[in-house]
């Protein structure tokens, strides 16, 4: 090892302090999303939200199931994603459904939006969460299922658990 002139050693000073795990806190998930649609890419996108909103996040007062993304204006808008008023808020509340702004790169925002609109796929938010003290929508490009498929998810889902119960019994 190697010392410069001040006797520190190089090793030391080309290290960075290593970063601590951030936690993820998930406030709504979207079940009825791995449903009712085959979800084909996920992208993590930050929110845009007001004082009483990021409130109500907090206290997981937050409703995603009828939600999904749309592009206007070269932006990615968040529409359906209820937001339960504050409980204190008076009249600096929000309104529960109102279009919410997400953040994405213009690249991201490009590419989802150009193969949303080519193979008429759809985007979908599958959870709200926290990470570190952001909140984060978790989106997803999917494709609607048809009834049988989703009869034949439920089928598979279910043949998959009888086997992983008949396994666990036997060893």
């Amino acid at each position: 090892m190697t010392t410069s002139k001040r006797g520190k050693s190089k090793a030391k000073q080309a290290s960075a302090p290593a970063k601590p795990e951030e936690r993820i806190r998930v406030v709504a998930e979207n079940r009825k999303a791995f449903h009712d649609y085959d979800l084909l890419e996920r992208v993590e996108a930050g929110i845009v939200l007001t004082g009483t909103e990021i409130k109500s996040v907090r206290a997981s007062r937050v409703n995603i199931r009828d939600a999904y993304a749309q592009t206007r204006d070269g932006e990615m808008m968040l529409h359906g994603l209820h937001i339960s008023p504050w409980e204190s808020g008076g009249p600096w509340n929000h309104d529960p459904t109102r279009s919410r702004k997400l953040l994405l790169h213009r690249q991201q925002i490009a590419k989802l939006s150009l193969v949303a609109a080519q193979q008429g796929l759809t985007i979908v938010p599958l959870r709200v969460y926290f990470k570190g003290h952001h909140a984060k929508v978790e989106l997803a490009l999917a494709k609607g299922r048809k009834q049988y498929d989703k009869r034949r998810a439920i089928m598979e889902r279910d043949t998959s658990r009888e086997i992983a119960r008949a396994l666990r019994q036997r060893g």
